[in-house]
């Protein structure tokens, strides 16, 4: 099963848009991937959805627990410092690393040009979903 790490991008066009995004996490909820986060990366969707789509609190903690309810939690241990133009976006391969995924899906330009770190692939959700029905 493909061990996955959806980026911050890829839950907050889900929950305010649909779409491809939605359909990447839809793989997750029905058991199909395996998706991976971290407490940064959940702390980054939270202060999103509250700073861009003024999301109230109350939910706010309901999308972060329908999150948990279809992802598995990694305590990343190993620092990177790989994209310098985007910090945040260095969370994302720490996660992917604690996870040992095989692929991070995301629509930031600054992963997306990198293509792969460390063995994982880097892909958009459209990408991802291309790929995953060529299987």
């Amino acid at each position: 099963m493909r061990r996955v790490v959806a980026d911050t991008n890829v839950y907050v066009s889900a929950l305010n848009f649909s779409g491809t995004a939605d359909e990447v996490l839809a793989l997750g909820r029905a058991g199909l991937i395996e998706i991976y986060v971290s407490a940064a990366i959940l702390d980054e969707i939270t202060g999103v959805l509250a700073r861009k789509f003024s999301w109230s609190a109350p939910r706010i903690r309901e999308a972060k627990q329908a999150i948990a309810n279809f992802t598995s939690r990694v305590r990343p241990t190993q620092p990177v410092h790989v994209i310098h133009e985007d910090e945040a976006d260095n969370r994302i391969l720490e996660c992917a690393l604690a996870a040992g995924a095989d692929t991070i899906v995301t629509g930031d330009h600054h992963l997306i040009r990198l293509r792969r770190f460390l063995g994982i692939r880097i892909m958009t959700p459209r990408q991802f979903l291309d790929a995953q029905a060529g299987r």
